[in-house]
């Protein structure tokens, strides 16, 4: 049995830079959904700055030929 290790978390994930690239690429988030093959519920995750899983952020790379750097920034969660 494993135990569940606690750890407070001071830091998030900010997907700014992703919707900035997608401005600059001329591309839509309908776009990006179809293409990346993501659900809504995905997306809606996104837009909400919630954490998606690395599939999730790899598959965009792919669509938007970018490196996971391009789409995401660490931040402080009080500046969330």
């Amino acid at each position: 049995m494993s135990k569940r290790i606690e750890f407070d978390l001071q830091v998030k994930a900010s997907y700014k830079p992703l919707w900035k690239l997608l401005v600059d690429k001329e591309k839509l988030k309908q776009d990006l959904r179809e293409e990346a093959k993501l659900s809504s519920t995905t997306m809606a995750r996104l837009n909400n700055g919630d954490n998606v899983t690395t599939d999730v952020l790899l598959r965009i790379c792919q669509v938007l030929n970018c490196q996971i750097g391009d789409i995401v920034t660490i931040i402080p969660k009080e500046e969330a």
